[in-house]
């Protein structure tokens, strides 16, 4: 009998936790095993602050896949349509050729992309944080403003590029703010003719408290510790405009800024528009086993499913964290061989450990299994659940030296010119344009199987 194929789409936490499961769950006669991504990396995405703040490297937190799947077939592209009912996935490879592959059993695990608001100016001039070449580009473009401010004449142009806006009050933004910021102050002992008090960062968020999953002593906490470092934070404010070199917040203030770095939550991957699924706020509904109840044979987890948070109950969906990713992974390939062998599923449940917030150097909170901590003590358990959370030990040790290094020697401020003449917008790294509507993929589909 020929071997059923199971395709896994993402190679993030959820997506790699899958394949290895499998790979350990199936012997190699007993399935194919692929799995789409653009790179062949995971992305540990709670530490991109720090490659943009120069503290680790950009190959530090690119966790490789062929280092740790050694029977996974890696296509590297990225999914642009599903036809569930076909059961194809169309792919359009790094090569930008479109191809279609046949499937049995179909993992959805394309993650999210950045949530965007029709603002003026947002898509042309706002940075995102969500890739590890969006992090590369803006610690590149921060250095580029010091530099260009220590060379200029012109008053207000030095008052526009030493000027940075931060919208989100979550976790990334507000430790992209924190570690900017630091990347920032140190960098004024090389730039003596840039006055450092000319240099503001500014942290704004709609929501009334900031990072509100902390409770309210811990986020006064990190309140207080951002405003300490002189990080204006604004809150119950957003933007409503954005040109080349100013900002407009809602309350009617005007900065001279020319970086705006956009990290205001996320939203599914557009992948799940392109099945014909139920969806909740964009995620697609699955069932507590993370099975899609209107398609054979396909699951879906992480940031583009709305998976039952069991823990919590009442409707609740589970927060699109790595955490929850990582352990869905594990339990969807379980279920996946408990299919196969025509057993049983499990449902997903699992109670948050905690929450940690690196705010940089000695600055941290955190929340190990309910217990509220700050400074050191939470920075150290910040930076130990990182290290244990990374997957390969090559990848443990990157990041231990990366760490050590930069708090020994620290940074040199060296620009890489990517993307030095070339603005950057928020979609020039996501590709959200790339995708097939239901009626291209249907075609795609069609022409694989007229084809045999």
């Amino acid at each position: 009998m020929e071997r059923p194929r199971i395709l896994i789409v993402g190679g993030g936490f959820a997506g790699l936790e899958c394949a290895r499961r499998l790979e350990h769950r199936l012997a190699a006669s007993e399935a194919e095993i692929s799995l789409v991504t653009p790179f062949s990396y995971q992305l540990y995405l709670p530490l991109l602050p720090h490659v943009a703040a120069g503290v680790l490297t950009p190959q530090s937190v690119a966790v490789s896949l062929r280092r740790t799947l050694h029977r996974t077939h890696i296509v590297p592209g990225g999914a642009i349509g599903v036809d569930p009912v076909a059961k194809v996935c169309v792919v359009r490879k790094i090569t930008d050729e479109v191809t279609a592959l046949r499937y049995d059993h179909l993992v959805l695990a394309p993650g999210s992309i950045t949530r965007s608001f029709d603002i003026p100016g947002l898509s042309d001039y706002a940075r995102g944080m969500k890739s590890l070449a969006e992090a590369a580009y803006v610690r590149d473009h921060v250095i580029a403003q010091l530099d260009l401010a220590s060379t200029t004449l012109d008053q207000r142009e030095r008052e526009s590029r030493l000027q940075f806006v931060v919208v989100g009050g979550g976790y990334a933004g507000t430790e992209t703010a924190a570690c900017l910021q630091r990347l920032t102050t140190a960098a004024t002992r090389r730039y003596p003719r840039l006055d450092p008090g000319l240099i503001k960062w500014h942290l704004i968020d709609i929501a009334p408290k900031l990072m509100p999953e902390l409770g309210d002593k811990l986020g006064t906490t990190a309140l207080q510790v951002l405003r300490a470092r002189g990080i204006e934070v604004s809150l119950g404010v957003s933007v409503a405009e954005v040109g080349a070199e100013t900002v407009k917040f809602t309350d009617g203030r005007v900065l001279p800024c020319r970086t705006l770095i956009w990290t205001a939550g996320v939203t599914a991957s557009p992948l799940i528009g392109t099945l014909d699924a139920e969806t909740v706020r964009g995620r697609i509904a699955v069932t507590a086993e993370m099975r899609v109840p209107q398609f054979d044979s396909v699951f879906a987890l992480g940031d583009a499913a709305a998976v039952p948070d069991l823990a919590k109950g009442d409707g609740a969906v589970c927060p699109p964290t790595a955490q929850h990713s990582a352990r869905q992974g594990r339990l969807v390939a379980d279920n996946l061989v408990a299919a196969l062998h025509n057993e049983p599923l499990q449902p997903y449940f699992h109670r948050d450990l905690g929450l940690v917030v690196d705010l940089g150097g000695k600055d941290a909170v955190s929340k190990p299994l309910g217990v509220e901590l700050k400074g050191i003590t939470a920075q150290l358990v910040a930076r130990g659940y990182h290290i244990m959370a990374m997957r390969t030990n090559v990848a443990k040790f990157r990041v231990g030296a990366n760490w050590l290094l930069n708090a020994t020697a620290g940074d040199d401020f060296v620009r890489t010119g990517f993307l030095a003449r070339q603005p950057a917008r928020l979609r020039d790294f996501e590709y959200t344009d790339s995708y097939l509507t239901r009626d291209q993929v249907r075609e795609h589909a069609q022409s694989l199987l007229a084809k045999g």
